[in-house]
């Protein structure tokens, strides 16, 4: 059997010491993306706070909630990737990036249980509507709608390669249409003053949270169920790695699996000639090689095997 144990970092591939790397670089733009967002989230949480209970107004309230489970996911990812940074252990021969699997995990079921009290709180305005100061209302949702958009601004980039900023990216899309949605609906109230529109609001805000939070649970999920990683094609591998490599004449067995974002192991039983041990070292290069730069699969354990007589 041979192996192939090097992470590649596909972000950097072109040099640089891997393991200083892995120690004080490992996904620092994220890093210093995300510190920002959790002041700027946490500070305008507590502005939304303090302008829920003066204007009286729920979908503040309500969006101050969704943004203090933003600032404590935030943070709850922060410090997953730190955590993430330890160096491999023999009991961990892994690492620690499921550390940072498991925070959006825990994060997605947060944001459940916050739904869930938005939505009870919401029922009781609409059975006993209250009046609004709509002039505060509609100031502090402004401030909201500003820090929402500079903070999907902010992650919009780191988005597409991290399953935690990606949540955090797409709970900022979310944040700033419920915060369109409070300014709109505050218009609506100082014009008509249908004050149920506020709990009504409420309500619209909390299925888009229940939406993001369906879908960071169920990548969350499918990574630690160790289920082949979206948008790998199994098949469509096997047949372009027979293709590539001309010594491989089959491959069975292929098991496809990803331990963190963008971190991907695979093994699998490739059959080729009856070839001498020593021949299959330049055919596992040509492998790895192929696997890494057309899948990004840093990780494989290629077992070699003849066909039978």
């Amino acid at each position: 059997m041979e192996h192939s144990h090097d992470y590649i970092d596909f972000k950097h591939k072109h040099g640089g010491n891997k393991e200083h790397e892995h120690k004080h670089g490992y996904k620092k733009t994220e890093r210093k993306k995300l510190l920002i967002t959790i002041i700027i989230t946490t500070v305008v949480m507590f502005v939304e706070i303090a302008g829920g209970i003066i204007s009286k107004s729920l979908a503040l309230i309500s969006d101050a909630g969704h943004m203090f489970t933003h600032s404590f996911a935030l943070l709850v990812s922060f410090l997953a990737i730190i955590y993430a940074m330890k160096k491999p252990t023999l009991e961990k021969s892994f690492g620690f990036y499921r550390v940072e699997i498991i925070a959006a995990l825990l994060n997605g079921i947060g944001l459940l249980i916050i739904s869930g009290f938005i939505f009870w709180e919401a029922y009781k305005r609409i059975l006993n509507p209250q009046p609004i100061n709509v002039p505060e209302m509609i100031i502090i949702a402004v401030i909201g709608l500003a820090a929402n958009i500079a903070s999907a601004f902010i992650l919009a980039g780191s988005s597409k390669e991290s399953l935690n900023v990606k949540s955090a990216f797409f709970h900022m899309i979310g944040d700033t249409a419920s915060s369109v949605a409070i300014v709109i609906g505050g218009f609506i109230i100082y014009f008509t003053g249908f004050y149920l529109i506020d709990p009504i609001f409420s309500i619209l805000i909390c299925i888009a949270i229940l939406f993001w939070a369906f879908i960071l649970i169920r990548d969350s999920i499918q990574i630690l169920m160790e289920a082949t990683p979206k948008g790998m094609d199994v098949e469509k591998l096997k047949k372009e790695l027979i293709k590539e490599i001309n010594e491989v004449e089959d491959v069975h067995d292929i098991h496809i699996w990803q331990i963190t974002d963008c971190i991907y192991n695979m093994t699998a039983h490739v059959v080729t000639d009856n070839i001498n041990i020593v021949e299959t070292s330049p055919v596992l290069e040509k492998i790895n090689k192929f696997l890494a730069y057309k899948y990004h699969i840093g990780h494989s354990v290629i077992q070699f095997e003849t066909r039978s007589l």
